[in-house]
């Protein structure tokens, strides 16, 4: 079949004609105006000679003259990848010649360098991708352009956008001139430009027909098929795919559809909500060092683990998956006039400074206007504010017995004996009764919640006292931190496998990892390594991701790292050792400085700054005391997996983190069949896997609360965030995007999306750290003080921005980041 009309293609055919032939297609099922055309098919590529004689029989059909000859790859209008400019288009071609010519230039646009590197940064594979042409009469037009359903730059639902110019509308598509610009939101729309208010709003119509249509034929995958609130209105909309549609008017003044694919750059909408209002969705994930995607099983397990942790404080604040992240609803405290002054400062310590510049700006929106509401204080919320006090107060009077106890806990926790049921219905019971995790033990608690309010406490009393600078290299090498001691153990077993350098610096890390879990390698201390920590890994707060102890290759590449270092002075515990001494000289000059100055305060700030160094380094013991439930729970659910895999209903054991257990009981039960449940869900995973960006802050329409902010001033040399670690150095910049195979050379510097724990071994051989989100008390940060390397976070796209190999010079005093150019 090398010749197809347009009217005959049938749904499923887009192997036969390419993803843009297919949704020309389904506009034309969808009764709207396509010009008419064919499709020279995929087969007719794979023959690799054009059909001649059948192309000019259907082009005479056509009526001849003019036509646009049009790439449609198997390969593009993907949901997550557009391929955008990526293939050929040949316009206004007439004649048989030129048209077979055009057909031929479509075909070997495939295989460009363009399109190839598009391929692959968007990880479709090359193989197997093939090439159909559509063949349409050209539409003669007075005016023509692009129409979004939803705003692609802000994320706005419920809007759509125009650009238009006179004439084909190549303007538009290539960027080649200035286009007039509108952005609709059905409450009258402007005459100015190429475009009458007729016209604005029959093609807002359009969009908003033709996702509601799409909407219609679509199961749902995730929220972004849910209900949105419009700008201004009280409605809900079924929010379809947002389409990028191709239009063009004729002379007539008849409205053509060109083509029409779904948006691919939105990050996904919030879910819907009854509440009234616009509604804040803030970020959690990167607090922890995560903005990868939580598996689903994960998602549900965080949702429980969370809700657990602030409910030991008195707190309930709405947990949502938005992108397979986490995301919180912190309307009701914006809007409270108790709280919303104080949520700024909350975000600058916990969230990062670019929560906080959302937040400064959501107060000037009427939309956020504080509003009275009842408070409810009862006796489960005085009952947790006396157990604070209690905890909080002991933790400060007896520090060394806050530490007794806290390291007690990881003790039992790591030894206590663990048991699983025998059968697979008792296994699931067992997971169901842990879904909702209980609140952490006080012996955890409030030791770890004490460390974190008196490092909070220094930047107000000493206030006019010391700079941030200063006070951040007080937080430099904190003792009691098991991250720290995990990193440092991971040095001491870079020390005793020094006489297997050669195997572990010349052998691939996934290579040693196999033979490790085959008992093949000779022991160095790795084993005991593992026993202690084979519980971590990066994104480790995900129940669906494998753990260093499954598969220890993240662990050998930070091996290899540490082997490389051959500086005796830039070894990672003379390293931890300077930052300790300087932090500890800095506490004591800034107690005296502060004792001199202010009397009353300084004494205070005297007896913070003694126990900041005492308690501060507990914080990471809390995550830490959580994986080992998230461990068992993570063993039982394989277990469960593996059981299904064996009835043939999952493909593989771990299919079963893209379930909920809902679903997992049904099929343990039912004999239910997942798989296409699980299909769906890993695409969509690993489509948000390939996300380089992740917004810090949602409305509830979608809106990227960062694109309303005001633009810096634009510098090719410096990048600027916020120091999290003192100090200047200048290096080589090492892009790491994945940390499980990084190579980070001595000195180099770490840039980074984020970090999270499971990063942390990359610190013993990093100079310096840069990374895109983040907040000063948040583990990479922490980590990077601890061993005195500079840090500069919330550098808005260093990832893409820094090239890896670059010199760069990381400032933790200024905050900026200077590229060599």
């Amino acid at each position: 079949m090398n010749v197809l009309q347009l009217t005959e293609i049938g749904a499923g055919r887009r192997d036969l004609v390419g993803g843009k032939a297919a949704g020309l297609a389904e506009l034309i099922r969808l009764g709207e105006r396509v010009p008419d055309g064919f499709c020279v098919t995929t087969e007719a590529y794979a023959r690799g000679e054009v059909p001649r004689g059948e192309v000019l029989a259907a082009y005479e059909r056509l009526g001849g003259g003019p036509v646009a000859v049009r790439s449609s790859a198997t390969a593009e209008d993907l949901p997550d990848a557009s391929f955008a400019g990526q293939q050929d288009t040949c316009l206004g071609v007439t004649g048989d010649e030129a048209l077979i010519g055009a057909v031929e230039a479509c075909w070997a646009s495939l295989h460009t360098e363009r399109a190839t590197v598009y391929r692959e940064a968007h990880g479709v594979p090359h193989e197997g991708v093939r090439m159909a042409v559509i063949v349409q009469r050209m539409v003669d037009a007075e005016v023509a352009g692009v129409l979004f359903t939803a705003d692609p730059l802000t994320g706005t639902r419920g809007v759509c956008v125009v650009d238009a110019a006179p004439g084909l509308g190549t303007a538009v598509v290539d960027g080649a001139a200035a286009v007039d610009h509108y952005v609709l939101d059905g409450r009258g729309e402007g005459a100015d430009g190429c475009l009458t208010p007729a016209r604005l709003k029959e093609l807002r119509a359009t969009g908003e027909r033709l996702r509601a249509a799409l909407a219609a034929q679509e199961p749902a995958h995730g929220h972004e098929h849910g209900p949105v609130r419009s700008p201004g209105h009280g409605r809900a909309r079924r929010d379809g795919p947002e389409q990028d549609i191709e239009w063009a008017y004729d002379r007539d003044g008849t409205l053509w559809l060109l083509q029409a694919r779904p948006i691919t750059t939105l990050f996904p909408a919030p879910p819907p909500t009854d509440k009234p209002g616009p509604r804040l969705y803030v970020e959690f994930g990167h607090v922890q060092g995560m903005l990868r995607p939580a598996t689903p099983m994960g998602m549900s397990t965080l949702k429980s683990m969370l809700a657990g942790m602030l409910a030991a404080f008195g707190l309930t604040v709405e947990i949502v998956d938005i992108g397979g992240r986490l995301y919180g609803d912190l309307t009701d405290a914006l809007r409270d006039p108790s709280t919303r002054r104080r949520l700024v400062r909350l975000m600058a310590v916990d969230f990062g400074p670019r929560a906080q510049k959302v937040v400064e700006h959501l107060l000037e929106d009427p939309r956020f206007a504080p509003r009275k509401a009842p408070r409810q204080r009862g006796a489960a919320t005085l009952r947790t504010g006396l157990r604070a006090s209690v905890g909080i107060l002991g933790a400060l009077a007896r520090p060394e017995r806050a530490r007794e106890r806290v390291y007690g806990e990881l003790r039992r926790l790591r030894e206590e004996p663990v048991t699983d049921p025998a059968t697979t219905a008792e296994l699931l019971d067992l997971v169901e009764r842990d879904a909702e995790p209980g609140s952490p033990t006080g012996a955890l608690v409030w030791p770890v919640v004490s460390g974190l309010a008196v490092a909070a406490a220094l930047p107000p009393l000493l206030r006019g006292v010391a700079s941030e600078d200063e006070i951040r290299t007080v937080l430099g090498g904190m003792p009691y931190n098991v991250t720290i001691e995990m990193d440092l153990a991971l040095w001491e077993v870079a020390r005793r496998a020094e006489p297997y350098r050669t195997m572990l610096l010349g052998t691939p890390p996934t290579e040693l990892a196999r033979a490790q879990l085959a008992g093949e390698l000779p022991d160095f201390g790795l084993d005991g390594f593992l026993r202690n920590y084979g519980v971590r890994s990066a994104a480790e707060i995900d129940v669906g991701v494998e753990r260093w102890a499954e598969d220890p290759a993240p662990v050998f590449a930070a091996l290899a790292n540490c082997l490389r270092v051959t500086d005796p002075r830039q070894a990672p515990d003379r390293r931890f050792g300077r930052a300790a001494e300087r932090a500890e000289a800095m506490a004591a000059e800034l107690a005296g400085r502060a004792r001199r100055e202010r009397s009353p305060r300084g004494r205070l700030a005297g007896f913070f700054l003694r126990r900041t160094r005492e308690l501060s380094g507990l914080r990471e013991a809390g995550k830490f005391a959580g994986l080992y439930a998230l461990r068992d729970r993570r063993r039982r659910l394989l277990l469960i997996g593996a059981e299904l895999h064996a009835r043939g209903l999952l493909a593989a054991a771990g299919d079963v983190m893209f379930l909920h257990l809902d679903e997992v009981r049904a099929s343990v039960e039912t004999g239910a069949d997942p798989r296409a449940v699980v299909t769906s869900r890993r695409a969509v995973y690993e489509r948000e896997l390939r996300r380089r960006t992740v917004p810090v802050a949602l409305l509830s329409d979608g809106t990227d609360v960062e694109t309303l902010l005001p633009a810096p001033v634009p510098d090719d040399r410096t990048l600027t965030g916020m120091g999290a670690a003192s100090g200047r150095v200048t290096g080589r910049a090492r892009v790491v995007l994945d940390p499980a195979d990084a190579t980070v050379e001595p000195g180099d510097i770490l840039v980074a999306p984020t970090t999270d724990p499971g990063w942390t071994p990359l610190f013993l051989t990093a100079g310096g750290l840069v990374t895109e989100t983040g907040a000063v008390m948040a583990h990479g940060p922490t980590v990077a003080r601890e061993y005195g390397i500079p840090a500069v976070i919330c550098v808005p796209a260093a990832t893409a921005r820094i090239r890896d190999g670059q010199r760069i010079t990381v400032d933790g005093a200024t905050g900026t980041v200077t590229l060599d150019v």
